[in-house]
């Protein structure tokens, strides 16, 4: 339950400095081949993809490194075809962050206009690079002010915003989580394994998690979707929480309501105690690609 509160009500605390950090500090997996292969295998692989789904632990070392470096290799293989796509940060900013894109404001407004997280440092490297490269970067999410009345009130109040609020979300109404997925999400409320009793069960202080968690995830895949219907030829590298793609739930699966035939990639990560010996078999339902850390590479900040 800490872990799901984390996203939904607070930003994360100020990153430390980065490590020094090397191939000997990750091991990728294949589940459809069944073997260890490297970022480039993957970077050929989203040939046959649409979108790259990129799930992260926020305070990961490793896997921050590793996603700036997949955003290169993707680069060198689709050129100015390839857009970066991010949970950080949420669709009323994206004027601040194409205006700091373009070069005509300054990081430090960026940062402060753009409500980055606190530990900006961590996603700094991409926002970086695909700024040197001229690339468009999707500020996909919802503002929290909206998910936190959804959760308060329900889908019926985000009718009551005025529309140009309602741009700033997926469109209404939006699909909520079900089967497997709400049964995670119930999981991680610490509540029983029934799917009965929906509304008692997904209430933290008369807080609708389930409704507020399932307009972040309908928005990030709305964001997605909406950018590829105008921009046909690209491919876009989306980078959330895991607990947003892995086993194709929550925003995987509502990329189908707004293009049912768009094709997503998944990475899934994780830190694992017995690193570099891994049981993949333990992992292999999260994603088409698993990705375990070193353990002993330190946080970037405590969760």
């Amino acid at each position: 339950m800490k872990k799901l509160l984390l996203s939904l009500l607070v930003a994360p605390v100020l990153a430390t400095a980065q490590p020094k950090l090397s191939d000997a500090n990750y091991r990728i997996y294949s589940v459809k081949q069944g073997r260890e292969v490297s970022l480039r295998e993957i970077a050929a692989d989203m040939d046959n993809y649409d979108v790259l789904m990129f799930g992260e632990e926020h305070n990961d070392s490793v896997t921050h490194f590793l996603e700036a470096s997949m955003l290169e290799l993707m680069y060198l293989k689709f050129g100015d075809n390839l857009a970066l796509s991010m949970e950080m940060f949420d669709r009323d900013v994206q004027p601040v962050m194409d205006e700091y894109l373009q070069g005509f404001i300054q990081e430090r407004h960026f940062i402060k206009d753009s409500r980055a997280w606190s530990n900006y440092n961590d996603y700094k490297p991409m926002v970086t690079y695909a700024k040197s490269k001229k690339m468009d970067v999707v500020c996909a999410n919802a503002p929290m002010r909206y998910t936190n009345l959804a959760g308060r009130r329900g889908q019926a109040a985000l009718l009551e915003l005025p529309e140009w609020a309602r741009d700033f979300m997926a469109p209404l109404p939006y699909d909520t989580a079900s089967g497997d997925y709400y049964l995670k999400l119930l999981g991680m409320m610490g509540g029983g394994g029934s799917d009965t009793g929906k509304s008692s069960h997904m209430r933290h202080n008369s807080f609708n998690l389930v409704v507020a968690q399932s307009l972040w995830d309908a928005t990030m895949a709305y964001s997605i979707t909406r950018y590829i219907k105008k921009n046909k030829d690209k491919k876009v590298m989306h980078v959330n929480g895991k607990f947003h793609s892995d086993e194709g739930f929550a925003v995987v699966s509502q990329l189908y309501n707004y293009n049912s035939r768009i094709k997503p990639l998944i990475i899934s990560t994780a830190s694992d105690e017995d690193f570099p010996k891994i049981k993949w078999e333990n992992y292999r339902k999260n994603g088409d690609y698993i990705i375990i850390t070193d353990p002993n590479v330190p946080r970037t900040y405590k969760d």
